[in-house]
């Protein structure tokens, strides 16, 4: 069962996903303003590769998003694709 936390504060945050008491991975984002955060970065423990571990955050990111009304820059180059590929989370891209 994985689990995603997220960690916010006034700059910077990130969300880790965790698996069975273990870090999966880790994606960390900063603010822009107070609408919009630029997701930086991504990694995921390569123990869980092809686990979904990356798109599971950025899923999160986008919850987090929608429910909050900001909108997301996806600097990152893995969370960039992970928008390419699903258009349906295009309505938080900046």
């Amino acid at each position: 069962m994985m689990t995603i936390e997220q960690i916010n504060n006034d700059k910077k945050g990130f969300f880790k996903a965790i698996s069975d008491g273990k870090e999966a991975g880790l994606m960390t984002y900063s603010w822009a303003g107070s609408d919009k955060i630029i997701i930086d970065h991504t990694e995921v423990n390569p123990d869980f590769k092809g686990q979904n571990v990356g798109k599971n955050m950025v899923m999160e990111a986008v919850a987090f998003a929608r429910k909050n009304h900001i909108k997301i820059m996806p600097l990152c180059p893995f969370a960039k694709s992970v928008f390419d590929k699903n258009t349906d989370i295009h309505d938080v891209l900046f």
